[in-house]
């Protein structure tokens, strides 16, 4: 080892893979030797692995007491860390790292003590380090970390920190592989842990420990390349190669890197001869590889995906298709046919309708020739080129309040999104994700479709979320590993799978919805496996919080993810948290709206421009947990006081756990309002719900007023209850007949199901 130091008496006695001698200071000839050697080893690697140092470098020089704060992706990180950064630093290197003979042999001429971070004496000898004026590196997840994310935090680099008052220097190691291996250290911006809350040292502890993941989340984020998002599939192919099977579908037969490239080449010259740049196309097509082949291909062309909701009927259609501007549609026969979609596309009048199934026909020899002798050979050269900073996609919102509205994603909004997701969870490419919902939806289209085509986890695409048998059997079958579904969907798949079909499963990940607890606990119970839930919006591509195993609390969405700002906006009435307003690189363009067809609307909010008022009641605690309390528009104010349809649901849920049941507001004719539940539970009375809002400790209030069953809950094809459906209902004369015609109690009605609920599909 370097230095002027004699860290001997530093090392643990637990350690015994380097010998005494090693850590002593180097004189003489020996030194000059020592000092040779280590100056051969670091241009040996500058000349092999091509390594960078970059970032700002001047803290190095501003502090006396400088913590490295790396991410621990290679067994090389230690060496490329000791040899290249500031200072001659010393690195804590963890002791299975020194297992390698090599790493063991290479370590000797860098400064380096072997210690592990799971130990609380660690803190002393680094204590030590940092005091003395050398530059401290540590890797605060304690060993190697192969998968996406941040993985467990150890609290004693925390714990060094925060005693030490040091400057935290956030560094990322990627060494790239390929034919010419390149190493990059980047140096990210500094910061310090405070003193934290005023509590006791345990507190404190998981106050810094959390400080630090939070570090190297933003780090993870910060060094994730925003490309568009053809520009990044591009990159995940050249890491895991042509024939890597990325895809499956309902057929079942696994399609490859290679071929999503070649399907995906093949359409975007076959839109570019049929549209214009930048020209919004709107798709019209299911769950299946073809799909995926047809998105990619328009983002190539330098065009716009527009993905329509096909179950949102004509008008929805129609009125999406007008804010978005899109006179070109890409559909399929077959899905036209087997959805019976007609009548979607008389709806569309004269806009251009084409077919994937003509692709095949309208592909002359030139194209062939420009397809493998140009296209596969430079797909970089091929496609258009577009900013991070243009339009990716336009999603649509479900018209519930007024006509659809176009939701514009940049590119940088959704490879952001994917790049927070990834920085906080723990997935990798030797997972399979198992996705049934729509793409339309943003939940699907950037988790369930971007999210592993640029990071290399394998995904099984499948048609529908509806067939309630078929996806268990899938799960087990296919060996998917994570899955991605609401909480009305989970609830039937666990309802028809037997036992052993999840067993394979590794995570299971609710959004779009609020997350039964009696979901949650038959999950639990039934397959031994924890809901993680995620919250989350269209208008942030989607995901804004999300539990992850290390902020797991039950009810609530664990913490924002890194990089989005958030501001709570007080409401009178509501005791705890406020209308939640966000701000970050997630954030949508813009609305494209029914009245100004093509222009995009910037988002603002009462904050300011830039921001964008959620309408949902969130509570965030000590611990940046976040819990949502529900829509600003999902509460009514009765008898002065402001009550949840969200909380008068969960009571309905606590006293019959397992039905499914929907609370909406209704106004009364002489003005007030007053709570409507709709349940499939055809004994429920008030007396059991004023029963479980005792047990529950909630106000009276939270007991709905009228409770109307149902033979099925309607839901939305996301999973969601159809709230305008049951509105519709309660509005409309059917259900003012039906009572008039009983002159009793409203809760003594059974309301028909006017609105589609789901089948209760076989395979």
């Amino acid at each position: 080892m370097t230095g002027s130091f004699n860290y001997a008496s530093q090392l643990p006695d637990y350690v015994d893979f380097i010998r005494p001698e090693r850590t002593q200071s180097c004189n003489g000839l020996g030194g000059r030797f020592h000092s040779d050697m280590k100056v051969l080893l670091r241009i040996l690697l500058r000349v092999v692995l091509r390594v960078r140092v970059l970032g700002d470098l001047a803290p190095f020089e501003q502090s006396n007491r400088i913590l490295v704060a790396a991410g621990h992706r290679s067994m090389l990180d230690a060496l490329l860390l000791a040899l290249f950064l500031p200072r001659d630093p010393m690195v804590v290197v963890p002791p299975e790292d020194m297992r390698n003979p090599w790493l063991r042999r290479t370590l000797s001429l860098a400064a380096h003590l072997v210690l592990d971070v799971n130990n609380p004496t660690t803190a002393k000898h680094a204590l030590r380090v940092l005091r003395s004026g050398r530059p401290l590196v540590m890797f605060p997840e304690g060993h190697v970390h192969s998968g996406y994310g941040v993985g467990k935090v150890y609290p004693v680099p925390a714990l060094v920190a925060l005693r030490s008052g040091a400057m935290i220097v956030p560094v990322h190691v990627e060494i790239e592989q390929g034919w010419l291996p390149r190493a990059r250290i980047r140096v990210q911006p500094p910061t310090r842990i405070d003193g934290g809350p005023a509590a006791s040292g345990r507190r404190r502890r998981a106050f810094a420990t959390r400080k630090v993941g939070a570090i190297l989340q933003s780090m993870a984020l910060r060094v994730h390349a925003v490309k568009p998002i053809f520009e990044c599939v591009l990159d995940a192919i050249a890491r895991y190669g042509r024939r890597y099977p990325i895809i499956e579908d309902q057929n079942e037969e696994p399609h490859s890197y290679g071929e999503l490239l070649r399907g995906s080449l093949a359409i975007s010259r076959w839109v570019r001869r049929r549209t214009a740049p930048g020209e919004n196309v709107g798709l019209l097509l299911p769950n299946a590889f073809g799909s995926v082949c047809a998105l990619l291909g328009v983002c190539a062309a330098g065009r716009v995906p527009a993905i329509f909701n096909y179950s949102s009927g004509p008008l929805g259609v129609e009125s999406g298709a007008t804010a978005a501007a899109v006179r070109t549609v890409i559909t399929a026969r077959k899905f036209v046919e087997q959805a019976k979609l007609e009548p979607l596309l008389e709806a569309l009048g004269d806009r251009t309708i084409l077919y994937l199934e003509d692709v095949r026909a309208e592909f002359g020899l030139a194209d062939r020739l420009w397809l493998a002798a140009f296209a596969l050979r430079f797909p970089r050269l091929a496609m258009a080129r577009r900013s991070s900073l243009d339009p990716a996609a336009v999603l649509f919102t479900s018209g519930s309040e007024d006509r659809p509205k176009g939701v514009v994603l940049s590119h940088r909004a959704v490879v952001t999104n994917v790049a927070q997701v990834a920085a906080v969870f723990d997935f990798s490419p030797q997972d399979k994700i198992l996705n049934p919902l729509p793409i339309y939806h943003a939940y699907s289209f950037t988790a369930g479709v971007v999210l592993p085509l640029i990071t290399g986890v394998r995904l099984y695409l499948y048609v529908s979320p509806l067939r309630y048998r078929a996806i268990p059997e899938i799960a087990y079958r296919r060996g998917c590993t994570i899955l991605f579904g609401t909480s009305t969907f989970l609830s039937y798949y666990a309802r028809h799978a037997n036992a052993m079909d999840f067993s394979r499963m590794r995570r299971v990940i609710s959004g779009g919805e609020k997350l039964s607890p009696e979901v949650g606990r038959v999950w639990m119970e039934k397959f031994g496996l924890r809901i993680f839930e995620g919250y989350g919006s269209t208008e942030a591509a989607p995901v804004i919080s999300l539990a992850t195993p290390a902020n797991f609390r039950r009810g609530a969405v664990g913490h924002f993810l890194p990089g989005i700002d958030h501001v709570l906006e007080p409401v009178d009435g509501i005791d705890k948290g406020g209308v939640l307003h966000i701000r970050g690189p997630n954030l949508m363009l813009g609305y494209y709206r029914y009245e100004r067809p093509g222009v995009i609307e910037a988002p603002r909010s009462s904050v300011g421009e830039g921001w964008y008022d959620t309408g949902d009641v969130v509570e965030v605690d000590a611990d940046g947990i976040v819990t949502i309390s529900g829509r600003i528009r999902r509460f009514a104010k009765i008898a002065g006081e402001m009550v949840s349809l969200d909380m008068v649901e969960h009571v309905a849920r606590e006293a019959s756990p397992e039905h499914h049941h929907a609370a909406i507001l209704s106004v009364q004719d002489f003005g007030g309002e007053t709570t409507v539940l709709f349940t499939t539970d055809p004994r429920l009375h008030r007396a059991q719900l004023a029963e479980a809002a005792r047990s529950l400790g909630t106000h009276d209030l939270t007991v709905a007023r009228r409770i109307v069953h149902l033979p099925e809950m309607p839901l939305l094809p996301s999973g969601k209850t159809d709230y305008v459906g049951l509105k519709a209902l309660i509005e409309g004369d059917t259900f003012t007949r039906l009572l008039a015609a009983a002159g009793a109690n409203p809760e003594q009605q059974s309301a028909p199901n006017q609105v589609g609920a789901p089948p209760t599909s076989n395979r």
